[in-house]
C-alpha cells in the first residue's frame, strides 16, 4: 500500500506512516497517510509566506482557471471520491456522493468569484480628491477542519482562500486525511504554483499547535470542537491574527400542533439521524407542543424502526456507523447519562452487529426530557436525539433559544404568523421552516451565533469578509 505524503512547497513529502480505517468494517484499511511533525508544519507556513506576494498579485483568470479545474475534476470523479470519504468517514455512499458534488460546486462557485473581484470609487468630501476601496488578499491562512465532512468544509474554506489571493496551510482531521489528500492532489496538479497550497497530516498536539503559535498566519479559518476553537481563539489574539470559528451546536427542532406530521417527522429523522448525527446543524432537541406530542413521537418511533444501520457502502443503508469507537463511547456515556437524569429510552440505544466488524448504533430516541438535562444541554454529536414537551409557541421558542448554542434553528408549522415569527426570533444563524436543521447550500452565508460561530460567514460572497481586508486609498486630482 503506498504511501500518500504531505505537500510541502510543491514536493510531496513524509515517511511516517498511519493506517485510515474504515469505521463500516474495520478489517478495512483505506489507505495509509503520513503524520508531519512540527518541522513539516513550520516548512509549510514558510513555504506559504514565501509564494504569498505572487500568488497574491496573480492574474485573475490565472485563479479562475485553476479552481474551475479542480471543481470540474471533482464532478468527473464524484463517485469515487464519494467512496472514498464513505469508506473513511462512514457516512452512506449517497450522502458521501452528495457531499463531493457540493465540494465540486464551491470551486465552481469561487472560479466564478474570482471573475467577479470588485471595489467602488467614491469622490471624497473634500474637493479633487477621489477615493478607491478595494480588497485585499489577507496573507496566509490556517485551515483546520473537522472529520465529519472530509471534502466539502476543506472545499468552503480553501476555495475561497486561493480565489482572493491568499496562501494555504492545511491541517485536516486525523481521521479523515484521505479526502483531504484527494482535494490537495487535484489542486497541485490543476497548476497551483509552489507553496500556494501546503497539505500536512498529523496529530493537532503536533502540527497543530505550530500553527496556532506561528507569528506568520495571517488567519486561521478553524471547525471543529468548542474547546479547541477557544484554543485557537486565545492564540490568534495573542499574534494579532484574524480567525474565524466553527463549532458546535445544540440546534432546537420546534413541532407545534397545527404541524403537517409527516413533513415534521421526515424533518426530525432527517436532521437528527442522518449522517449518524455527526453534524453540527443536527436537530437534537425536538420542542413539541402537547396537542401533537404523542401522535410524534408514535410516528417518529415507527419512521425510526425502519431506518435499516449498516455499512456505508451497502446499498439500502439509511445511517452508517460512528466515526470511531472514541466517538461511539460518548455517545453510549451519554445514552446512560439520559437514563439517568430520568429522560425515557423510548427507542434504540443498542449497539449494533453487522456482517463487518464496525461501530455500529442505533438511532436512540429519548422522551420525557427537560432542556436542563445535560442530553439536552450538551452536543453529544450522534444519533442521540431527546424530545422536550412543552406547553405552546411561546414556551417552545423561549425553550429552543434557551442554549449556549445557536447554530441552527428549525420549526415544523403551517401557521405563517408563527413561521415568521419565529425567522425573526430563534437565536440561531440558520433557520429553517419545514426542512431539516441539516443542509445548506453552497452560494449562502453559513454560520451562526453564540457558542457556535465567531467571526465573518463562511459560504458565498461574505467568505470575502474573512478572506480579504478592506483597503481605502486617496488620490489628489
Amino acid at each position: 500500500m503506498s504511501l500518500h505524503q504531505n505537500l510541502i512547497a510543491g514536493e510531496w513529502v513524509g515517511s511516517d506512516p498511519s493506517a485510515n480505517i474504515n469505521p463500516s468494517d474495520t478489517n478495512d484499511t483505506v489507505g495509509e497517510y503520513a503524520r508531519g511533525t512540527a518541522q513539516d508544519m513550520a516548512d509549510a507556513i514558510a513555504a506559504a509566506k514565501a509564494a504569498f506576494p505572487a500568488w497574491s498579485r496573480s492574474g485573475i483568470w490565472e485563479r479562475h482557471v485553476i479552481l474551475k479545474k479542480a471543481g470540474d475534476e471533482i464532478m468527473a470523479r464524484k463517485d469515487e471520491l464519494g467512496a472514498l470519504l464513505a469508506r473513511e468517514e462512514g457516512k452512506t455512499l449517497p450522502e458521501a456522493i452528495g457531499e463531493t458534488i457540493r465540494a465540486s460546486q464551491i470551486f465552481e462557485f469561487f472560479a466564478g468569484e474570482v471573475l467577479r473581484l470588485a471595489g467602488e470609487t467614491i469622490p471624497s468630501v473634500r474637493p479633487n480628491i477621489g477615493v478607491e476601496i478595494t480588497r485585499d488578499p489577507l496573507g496566509v491562512i490556517g485551515i483546520i477542519t473537522p472529520w465529519n465532512f472530509p471534502i466539502a468544509i476543506p472545499a468552503w474554506k480553501i476555495a475561497p482562500a486561493l480565489c482572493y489571493g491568499n496562501t494555504v496551510v492545511f491541517k485536516p482531521a486525523d481521521l479523515v486525511p484521505g479526502s483531504a489528500w484527494a482535494i490537495v492532489d487535484i489542486l497541485h496538479r490543476a497548476g497551483l504554483p509552489k507553496g500556494v497550497l501546503n497539505l500536512v497530516m498529523g496529530k493537532g498536539s503536533v502540527v497543530g499547535q505550530v500553527m496556532l503559535d506561528s507569528p506568520d498566519l495571517a488567519g486561521l479559518s478553524f471547525t471543529g470542537s468548542t474547546g479547541t476553537g477557544k484554543r485557537v481563539a486565545a492564540a490568534s489574539l495573542e499574534h494579532n491574527r484574524k480567525f474565524q470559528l466553527e463549532m458546535g451546536g445544540k440546534n432546537p427542532m420546534v413541532v407545534l400542533d397545527d404541524a403537517d406530521l409527516n413533513v415534521a417527522v421526515e424533518a426530525a429523522a432527517n436532521s437528527g439521524f442522518f449522517s449518524t448525527g455527526q453534524r453540527c446543524t443536527a436537530s437534537s432537541r425536538l420542542i413539541v407542543t402537547e396537542g401533537i406530542h404523542d401522535k410524534f413521537v408514535a410516528a417518529l418511533t415507527a419512521k425510526l424502526e425502519t431506518l435499516v444501520v449498516d455499512n456505508a457502502m451497502k446499498s439500502g443503508t439509511h445511517i452508517g456507523p460512528v466515526v470511531d469507537e472514541r466517538q461511539l463511547k460518548t455517545d453510549t456515556d451519554y445514552i446512560e447519562i439520559g437514563k439517568k437524569e430520568g429522560a425515557k429510552l423510548a427507542f434504540g440505544g443498542e449497539l449494533l452487529k453487522r456482517d463487518t466488524p464496525g461501530f455500529y448504533l442505533q438511532p436512540t430516541l429519548f422522551t420525557e426530557a427537560t432542556n436542563q438535562m445535560r442530553i439536552s444541554r450538551e452536543e453529544i454529536f450522534g444519533p442521540v436525539v431527546s424530545v422536550i414537551r412543552v406547553k405552546d409557541y411561546e414556551e417552545a421558542l423561549a425553550t429552543a433559544n434557551d442554549t449556549p448554542f445557536g447554530l441552527s434553528s428549525g420549526i415544523a408549522t403551517t401557521s405563517l404568523k408563527h413561521a415568521t415569527h419565529f425567522k425573526r426570533n430563534a437565536e440561531a444563524g440558520m433557520v429553517m421552516v419545514n426542512l431539516p436543521t441539516a443542509g445548506v447550500d453552497f452560494h449562502v452565508p453559513f454560520g451562526g451565533r453564540k457558542g457556535s460561530s465567531y467571526g465573518p460567514r463562511e459560504q458565498g460572497k461574505y467568505a470575502a469578509e474573512f478572506f480579504t481586508t478592506v483597503k481605502t486609498a486617496y488620490t489628489l486630482a
